[in-house]
């Protein structure tokens, strides 16, 4: 294992949207694996490393409530990007105002988290001046200051998460919640290998007392 991190995450909301609910938006009842790394590749990305999550620790009680929110109703083209990237006249956006729509969405509210997780080599990436040392201190300098790339958020870019650097592993507050919760099948990561063909994989999360070890369960992952 890598040089590992732990951080608290909040929120006032989150949306880790379920695949399968293709019209209305319905979250997952905690954060997911991958949202979780992009939290922390918001505060702190390289090509020479690759995050890995580890444990996650719920601290509040799961919460959720209904809200309305205005989404687009069509995606950017990848190949009308490329097109663009080739020279071709084309228009590279979206319109909101013209392809707004307002759709219901079932949220979480009042998030709070633990989130354990080191980081790896990616031995393609990893040059001569690359060293484990200095990506750890660099990531512990940047969530000391509050420092990111781009705002980190819960699921979407409106639910912004508070993110701070927990310095002792002994100082990570005790959850709460007590017993087994089978939480069923959820997103563990995406695979954006092919742009064109994305491709999910799914783990089978149980949370224990508060705690879900993603490590453990994520050697079961299903594609």
């Amino acid at each position: 294992m890598g040089y590992g991190i732990s951080i608290r995450i909040q929120g006032t909301y989150a949306l880790f949207t379920r695949p399968e609910m293709k019209v209305e938006r319905v979250s997952y009842d905690v954060i997911t694996p991958s949202a979780a790394r992009g939290i922390i590749e918001a505060v702190y990305w390289k090509p020479a490393i690759r995050w890995v999550i580890d444990k996650i620790h719920v601290l509040r009680e799961v919460e959720f409530t209904n809200i309305r929110r205005n989404e687009v109703s069509e995606k950017a083209s990848v190949d009308n990007a490329l097109q663009v990237m080739k020279g071709a006249d084309k228009l590279l956006y979206i319109a909101a105002t013209e392809a707004r729509q307002q759709r219901a969405a079932m949220v979480l509210k009042d998030v709070d988290y633990v989130i354990e997780a080191h980081f790896e080599k990616v031995d393609k990436e990893w040059g001569e001046r690359d060293t484990e040392e200095g990506h750890y201190n660099i990531v512990l300098r940047r969530l000391r200051n509050g420092q990111h790339f781009h705002a980190p958020c819960l699921g979407t870019r409106e639910f912004p998460a508070r993110v701070e650097l927990i310095e002792e592993r002994e100082s990570i507050p005790k959850s709460p919640l007590t017993g087994k919760r089978d939480l069923g099948w959820m997103l563990y990561d995406l695979d954006f290998t092919n742009q064109r063909d994305i491709k999910p994989s799914f783990y089978h999360a149980i949370m224990q007392d508060g705690v879900i070890d993603v490590s453990e369960l994520a050697r079961e992952v299903r594609r």
